[in-house]
């Protein structure tokens, strides 16, 4: 097979290969609902995903809605969350997301992206993540993985995350967009590694511009 040489056509092959690869492709933040899943991501902001699954199942017992988060104030929701990173700004934004959902929004996780980034504590990747996740719209999260692999594909140059959202998303069919990002995110979890890129055990190294073999 002839290498694609433009940024859709490594795109386009680099999804197909990873449907292969990774055909349940799912977020590894564990959540029963979008209210859930808008809490757990707030909460990974330079945090791991194990350690935020570690802390949730806690925090969504003693706070299971939205309304009972507003209810109460930051210094409450602290001792579920201590264990991450910067969580008392976190504590913070939670019940403030809270106090608008339910104030504004019935008590729903909003869909659009207006709604969303206007969130505390939520910006366009955890938005991409809540619409494409728990909400099955069209949504492309990019984090330190897709930004790392994008660069590697030479599927963009740019660096900044809302930038590289922006030059992928022409790239990728609006409804593949969040299975794009979720695949991208595992591989480069489990092969692509940025220390260690294992290129010998890449379905992408026959194409990739930065294969090292």
């Amino acid at each position: 097979m002839a290498k694609p040489r433009s940024p859709k056509g490594r795109a386009r092959l680099t999804h197909e290969r990873l449907a292969l690869e990774y055909p349940e492709a799912y977020c590894e933040l564990d959540h029963r609902n979008a209210f859930e899943l808008l809490v757990a991501t707030i909460l990974s902001a330079q945090a791991t995903d194990v350690g935020v699954n570690k802390a949730t199942p806690a925090l969504f017992a003693a706070f299971p809605d939205p309304w009972v988060l507003a209810a109460v104030e930051a210094s409450e929701v602290e001792p579920y969350v201590n264990s991450i990173g910067l969580f008392r700004q976190k504590s913070q934004n939670l019940v403030k997301m809270a106090r608008i959902l339910v104030a504004e929004h019935q008590g729903e996780v909003p869909s659009t992206m207006r709604d969303l980034v206007r969130l505390p504590g939520v910006g366009r990747k955890t938005a991409n993540v809540v619409r494409s996740v728990a909400l099955g719209l069209p949504g492309l999260p990019v984090d330190t993985h897709v930004t790392r692999l994008s660069n590697l594909l030479r599927l963009t140059d740019e660096t900044d995350a809302v930038k590289i959202e922006y030059a992928l998303n022409p790239l990728v069919p609006a409804a593949q967009r969040g299975e794009f990002s979720l695949r991208m995110i595992l591989h480069g979890r489990r092969v692509c590694i940025a220390r260690r890129p294992r290129c010998g055990d890449c379905v992408l190294n026959d194409f990739c511009p930065s294969s090292q073999l």
